[in-house]
């Protein structure tokens, strides 16, 4: 059940920048919860992923 009509991360265009500030420091924060670490380097599209992954782990993202 999506709350939003997002576009799938493999197909941004901007997907292999890297990733954001808001990203970097949301992903911190979650990867603090979740008792792992955040790889140097995240494309945008990577960090997405991970965020989704630790949101789920964490119970955040429900």
């Amino acid at each position: 059940m999506d709350r939003t009509p997002e576009k799938d991360p493999e197909d941004w265009t901007t997907g292999d920048e890297p990733m954001t500030g808001p990203q970097e420091s949301y992903l911190n924060t979650l990867a603090q919860e979740a008792g792992e670490q955040v790889p140097d380097g995240l494309t945008k599209v990577e960090a997405s992923q991970l965020i989704d992954r630790l949101q789920q782990k964490t119970g955040r993202g429900a």
